[in-house]
């Protein structure tokens, strides 16, 4: 039997009284790569959230690399890296630095190779402050390759970026899989999306419906 890196059964979620999320169940399998479509407001984010601990989920249950969700939580974020919509860059440090933080949190090292990975060598002595947005998107993904996750979970990838970023996102999303990496990629570039992944999952006001 192929090893599940997610197995969600159910999961629901709600702000106040919106359901954001309503009995979600899908698996995927390791080293493989799950393209999430839909709508702006159909759960997409909120999915990926969830998966990586940033927020509880209301009800149901899923497992992580064999980790419960909930229960198990600080296991889980040990294996997981969430590329989310806000970057949480440090404004006032340049890229190097803001790279050099988190590879001492995670206690690894190849800043230097992360920044050229993503074409931001020659920039990493500026500050993220000068940054275009697709530059701090860029800046991101060099994190989440820093940290070598076991599951990515990449929202909106696409997002920010100009051709030649789109292109750097096909080539990392096909990296990290070479490396064994499981990729959940939320995003409106659907059929990009498609081309690169081994399944999709569609949802549609919080809820799967047929691709």
């Amino acid at each position: 039997m192929t090893e599940l890196a997610v197995d969600a059964q159910n999961l629901a979620r709600r702000y106040g009284r919106r359901w954001a999320l309503i009995d979600v169940s899908f698996r995927v399998a390791a080293g493989s790569v799950l393209a999430v479509t839909g709508r702006n407001g159909s759960g997409k984010s909120t999915l990926l959230r969830t998966l990586a601990t940033a927020i509880k989920p209301d009800a149901g249950q899923a497992s992580i690399l064999g980790f419960d969700l909930v229960r198990d939580r600080y296991d889980v974020r040990k294996a997981v890296a969430l590329l989310s919509h806000s970057t949480y860059l440090y404004e006032q440090l340049t890229a190097r630095e803001n790279l050099d933080i988190a590879a001492r949190f995670l206690g690894v090292g190849g800043v230097g190779d992360a920044l050229a990975r993503v074409n931001l060598a020659g920039r990493a002595g500026d500050a993220v402050a000068t940054f275009s947005a697709g530059m701090r998107k860029r800046l991101s993904f060099a994190r989440v390759l820093l940290q070598s996750p076991r599951i990515a979970l990449l929202d909106e990838p696409y997002g920010q970026l100009d051709p030649e970023g789109f292109a750097l996102v096909d080539e990392v999303v096909r990296e990290l899989q070479r490396r064994g990496t499981t990729v959940l990629m939320a995003t409106h570039q659907i059929e990009r999306g498609k081309q690169l992944a081994d399944d999709v999952l569609c949802l549609e006001a919080g809820r799967v419906v047929p691709c």
